[in-house]
């Protein structure tokens, strides 16, 4: 499962969710895009050759993605106009996102795990960039862009590495794990 067509297939599926939760969110309609995600997500859980093990890593990294995101909510760095359940909360379409970010991991992002420290400085540049993107599509809005950056940056610096080592433990998609 986790061959070259493989991993650019869920390269594909993952940043087409990407858009569909930042663009739905965007129009004020959130719930298609995490239904989409939603979906994704379970046929890849699904499809995974240990499910069992695959749902436990989808879900630890989703329950790290939603405390850091709703760390970044509290502290006023982030704020969303849209899929907000709970004012102290992240919205539920970014946690479908931390979720299908999960899916992507052991699949398009398993070079990673050889790699560790490239793996935090990557997240430290692309954990921001993809903020920055969804705020210029406006799915959310940086009210204190610099030490949100450097918030995003940080949090995506140690996370990544986090979720490399979840992901040695609970790898449903590898054989032989």
């Amino acid at each position: 499962m986790t061959g070259a067509r493989t991993r650019v297939l869920y390269l594909v599926i993952g940043e087409s969710g990407w858009f569909a939760c930042v663009l739905s969110a965007a129009r004020g309609i959130p719930w298609l895009g995490t239904a989409f995600a939603l979906l994704l997500i379970a046929v890849h859980i699904v499809r995974a050759p240990k499910p069992l093990e695959e749902l436990k890593f989808v879900a630890g990294v989703t329950l790290i993605g939603t405390l850091w995101e709703s760390v970044l909510v509290n502290a006023r760095l982030l704020s969303y106009p849209s899929g907000m359940l709970d004012a102290h909360l992240a919205p539920y379409w970014i946690i479908a996102l931390w979720a299908l970010f999960a899916a992507q991991f052991n699949t398009s992002y398993v070079w990673l795990k050889q790699r560790v420290g490239l793996g935090a400085v990557l997240g430290a540049v692309a954990g921001p960039v993809s903020f920055h993107a969804g705020a210029a599509l406006h799915a959310l809005r940086f009210e204190r862009p610099w030490p949100a950056t450097l918030a995003l940056a940080l949090g995506w610096a140690c996370i990544v590495p986090l979720v490399t080592l979840l992901s040695y433990r609970f790898d449903g998609v590898s054989a032989g794990t």
